[in-house]
């Protein structure tokens, strides 16, 4: 398993088992993978990068493809200030644009433009085929509904366990 120096009984049981630690680092490395792979087809082929296609998926959802930049930093799980570089930029190209929340002095809304919605109608098709090359025909569709619960797990246990404020407080304290 790798450097283990001598320990209490405490910590040994926190240790992961080679089982949990092989399944740990082929996640680690399938992620890291996935995202390269499909983070190369945008840059290579679409006019979108991957986090500019992900940003305009989420505003394309939302009622008048209008979301806080709060809201779409917690739902793109970035920085504000990574999203104010991202928005910055493609609001500089006519996909989007920022304004002042109504009835929120210190708010700032992020709405699609009609452009970010054609940018976006022209690269989904290569988006998807990518997903469904990279990821959906490599699985079985058990394997992929499964991928899908357990992620979804994942997910929620991160925001509760070190993704918020409160949750780092009580991983860390």
């Amino acid at each position: 398993m790798g450097y283990m120096a001598a320990e209490t009984t405490e910590q040994r049981d926190s240790w992961l088992t080679e089982e949990q630690q092989g399944s740990w680092r082929r996640y680690l490395e399938g992620t890291a993978r996935f995202v390269e792979a499909l983070g190369a087809v945008h840059d290579r082929t679409l006019d979108l990068s991957l986090g500019e296609y992900s940003l305009l998926v989420q505003l394309s959802e939302a009622p008048e493809r209008t979301m806080r930049m709060s809201a779409l930093a917690d739902g793109l799980v970035l920085s504000r200030s990574r999203l104010t570089h991202t928005v910055a930029r493609m609001e500089s190209r006519g996909l989007v644009e920022r304004r002042a929340a109504e009835g929120d002095r210190r708010g700032v809304n992020c709405t699609m433009t009609d452009a970010g919605y054609a940018a976006l109608e022209t690269a989904a098709p290569g988006h998807v085929a990518a997903v469904r090359r990279i990821m959906v025909d490599a699985l079985e569709p058990e394997e992929l509904a499964v991928l899908g619960r357990i992620m979804a797990k994942v997910a929620e246990s991160s925001k509760l366990s070190g993704g918020t404020e409160e949750g780092l407080t009580a991983l860390c304290d």
